[in-house]
């Protein structure tokens, strides 16, 4: 009998050996999926070896499955950035209507694709969204403000920088791709001719109007190239100038639209940066406040403001970091 019982044991480990290694395949794929504003993760699962029958035997390794993505799901969630200075996790200490309201987000994650293993052992593959009216993250944890602030004004002892046109592809779909003409913006002192442009009317809008003769105009969305900075993404990052001001964050938009969809894109791939729209004005941030917020210099500040007096951008959400 114990010979029997050392048998049963060494083949439950060989069985789990060969689920874990199978699922370590996957694990690369859990996380915090940026780009598709997801968390992902794959639970796996074996079934005990007193399972009276096969039918049982795979029951309780879905459930051990779904346990585990339970308990990956959790443990990744505290580690999001709210912002700069915020995890989940000192939220959730700190706030028990928080904590609540994420243990339930966590308990209701979806299962999107399950098998069972050839071994005996179950996969399943789970997430739960960013960002959404509900049942997400960002509803879960992002505070409605109790007024939606105005964006400053550009700094007025400063000249806005004169972007210089760069070719930038922009993806549109599988295998295409659409040329615009964004802006870097670079220290010159030419003058850029152009006739104002007029913001369109938007509704709940906190952005002031461009000044006269000052918008180049037509810019779709704002990209801020942050590589080699060492940029973490958080739900709720602000956009600085040099002096410390804050030119864009949660509280400047509706948040309706923040939660639904979030504040800004984040990419590796410019060609990818198509939230930011065909034609969109590109900065390049100097420095990083607290990880995850880029700084932009008083400038190039100037010029976002200026420019989504225009058109309205940034109320738009239409934001994206390069990584």
């Amino acid at each position: 009998m114990k010979c029997i019982s050392r048998m049963m044991t060494a083949l439950l480990a060989a069985a789990l050996l060969i689920v874990m290694t199978a699922a370590s395949a996957f694990a690369a794929e859990s996380g915090v999926d940026w780009s598709d504003q997801k968390i992902t993760v794959q639970g796996m699962g074996v079934a005990p070896a007193n399972a009276r029958t096969a039918a049982q035997a795979r029951m309780l390794a879905r459930r051990a499955a779904v346990v585990d993505g339970y308990r990956q799901i959790a443990e990744i969630v505290k580690g999001v950035n709210v912002s700069g200075e915020t995890t989940v996790e000192n939220m959730m200490v700190t706030n028990d209507v928080v904590k609540t309201k994420v243990s339930a987000l966590v308990q209701g994650a979806r299962v999107v694709s399950e098998e069972a293993t050839s071994d005996g052992g179950y996969i399943v593959n789970m997430e739960v969204s960013m960002f959404g009216v509900s049942d997400s993250l960002a509803s879960a944890v992002l505070e409605k403000p109790a007024q939606q602030e105005s964006f400053p004004e550009p700094v007025a002892s400063v000249a806005p920088s004169t972007p210089a046109t760069v070719d930038v592809h922009v993806q549109v779909g599988t295998g295409t791709t659409t040329p615009s003409t964004p802006s870097v913006t670079v220290p010159s002192t030419t003058t850029v001719p152009s006739t104002p442009a007029t913001k369109p009317a938007t509704h709940g809008s906190s952005a002031a109007s461009a000044p006269s003769g000052q918008a180049i105009g037509g810019y779709t969305g704002l990209i801020v190239d942050c590589r080699g900075l060492g940029l973490k993404p958080a739900m709720s990052p602000v956009i600085k100038n040099a002096n410390g001001q804050a030119i864009y964050g949660y509280k400047n938009l509706d948040y309706d639209k923040v939660v639904s969809g979030g504040m800004a894109g984040y990419t590796t791939d410019m060609s990818r940066a198509t939230r930011a729209g065909s034609n969109p004005l590109v900065v390049k941030a100097v420095s990083l406040d607290n990880g995850a917020n880029p700084v932009l210099s008083v400038a190039d500040a100037n010029r976002v403001l200026i420019e989504n007096g225009a058109t309205g951008f940034l109320d738009a959400t239409n934001v994206v970091f390069i990584r």
